[in-house]
């Protein structure tokens, strides 16, 4: 497929994976894109997963129809994008591996070899030369290896962003990209959102009309759309107004809290999610407590901790520099509840966390009292 003159796509689409990075449920499949521009020289950028070898050196020979290839660029040595490099090395012997430092030490650890003779390192700022096309190389350090090399073309205005601007999902299904690429920022790359932010700060004074990331579409129209949220996400800002209800329920009474909870909320008008950790899918949990602005951890206490999917939750968001919330909290706990000191000691290093003045304190089952102050947490969530 023909992107933009002379610019190609020769990636693959892998609908075999059952989960992405071994966690990651992935229903629509996986693209790995790769890209071919064809100039007075021939640079093919990235290889794809050590699966669809074949299919990728294919697409590339329906290009070049046995021609020689000069240049192989790295920009990202995650597996699913390098398996492939011994293997076009061999076949393309004349061709040169572009990629910065820290990626050939990676290839030597991956591979036993770091191309000695044929690499080509590259910096910050560096430039390289193909004809009509030119690229110019964008360091991204931590977005989200450390060796992360983006690649701008001059005369198509085409980012090469690596990981960033990617999402899961095969590219012959048709679905939401906000949706995918936010469970893949905030599982993937969300812990490093100060070096997405000096990324996008570079970029400013970049034109771009076309992103190409390693995973997901081409992104061609409304580029403003897909860079302020990359903005918001990367600040831990809130992209939806709305409360998000995580929780776990042993014989269904924290449960019924919740409900009670959702119901006075939507009766206000409050948008409300409702996430049941011990039967959602984690990352689609984990994406709605950085999306929403309000987040509720409702769980019960269970061997003197908090139950296994609530803890596990937890950690899933403090890896990731959970921070500017504002929190409410239902504990359960039949005769030493402990649930709410437990969540605010594993938030106690989450920045700027506002806790609700409100709680709720369920012994075993819901009492009066108990309807009394979930009725007033959610009116101080509506109204904060």
């Amino acid at each position: 497929m023909e992107i933009v003159k002379d610019i190609f796509y020769v990636g693959v689409n892998d609908k075999t994976i059952d989960l992405f990075e071994g966690q990651y449920i992935v229903p629509n499949g996986m693209a790995y894109n790769s890209y071919l521009i064809k100039d007075q020289k021939v640079a093919v950028l990235d290889s794809v997963d050590k699966n669809f070898k074949d299919e990728w050196l294919s697409n590339i020979d329906k290009i070049m129809v046995g021609g020689d290839i000069d240049y192989l660029i790295v920009s990202h040595m995650e597996p699913d994008h390098s398996a492939n490099i011994t293997a076009f090395a061999e076949k393309y012997p004349n061709a040169k591996i572009v990629s910065s430092s820290k990626a050939f030490t990676m290839m030597k650890n991956f591979f036993g070899t770091d191309f000695a003779d044929r690499r080509v390192v590259i910096n910050e700022g560096d430039e390289l030369d193909l004809g009509e096309h030119k690229l110019i190389f964008v360091s991204a350090p931590m977005v989200h290896w450390p060796e992360v090399m983006m690649s701008y073309e001059v005369a198509s205005k085409t980012l090469f962003s690596a990981d960033a601007f990617g999402k899961f999902g095969a590219l012959d299904t048709e679905e939401d990209w906000a949706c995918e690429a936010r469970r893949y920022y905030f599982g993937i790359v969300g812990k490093y959102g100060v070096q997405v932010q000096a990324v996008l700060k570079k970029l400013e004074n970049i034109e771009v009309e076309r992103i190409c990331a390693l995973h997901g579409p081409i992104l061609t129209e409304n580029l403003g759309y897909y860079i302020d949220l990359y903005k918001t996400w990367s600040s831990y800002g809130v992209e939806s107004e709305g409360v998000v209800i995580n929780y776990t329920s042993v014989y269904g009474n924290t449960k019924k809290a919740v409900e009670i909870l959702a119901k006075e909320l939507e009766d206000k008008g409050v948008k409300v999610a409702v996430n049941d950790l011990a039967r959602c899918d984690m990352a689609e949990a984990v994406e709605d407590a950085f999306r929403y602005g309000k987040v509720v951890f409702a769980t019960t206490t269970y061997n003197g901790d908090i139950f296994p999917f609530m803890k596990e939750f937890i950690h899933h968001l403090t890896e990731r520099n959970f921070q500017n919330k504002f929190v409410g909290i239902i504990e359960n706990g039949s005769w030493a509840p402990l649930a709410d000191k437990i969540i605010k000691g594993m938030l106690e290093k989450s920045k700027n966390l506002t806790f609700a003045n409100q709680g709720v304190k369920i012994l075993s089952g819901v009492s009066e009292e108990n309807i009394l102050e979930i009725k007033a947490l959610a009116n101080e969530l509506a109204n904060n």
